[in-house]
């Protein structure tokens, strides 16, 4: 188990640190529009990430392998 945690926060940094290497201009846009969102509308969209990344992770671990 400890192998596919660190597995998955690799990916996580690799995904994650695509968007300021390959395009740093809009993605610094990108942060100062989300940081002229209200706090509501943060908290649903991150609501939808984790309801997301739970769904994912349910599906991974019950299919048969």
């Amino acid at each position: 188990m400890g192998k596919e945690i660190w597995l998955a926060i690799g990916f996580f940094l690799l995904f994650e640190g695509l968007g300021p290497m390959l395009v740093p201009k809009q993605w610094q846009n990108m942060l100062k529009d989300v940081s002229t969102m209200h706090s509501e509308s943060l908290r649903r969209f991150g609501g939808c990430l984790v309801i997301s990344a739970l769904v994912i992770i349910y599906m991974i671990y019950t299919r048969d392998l």
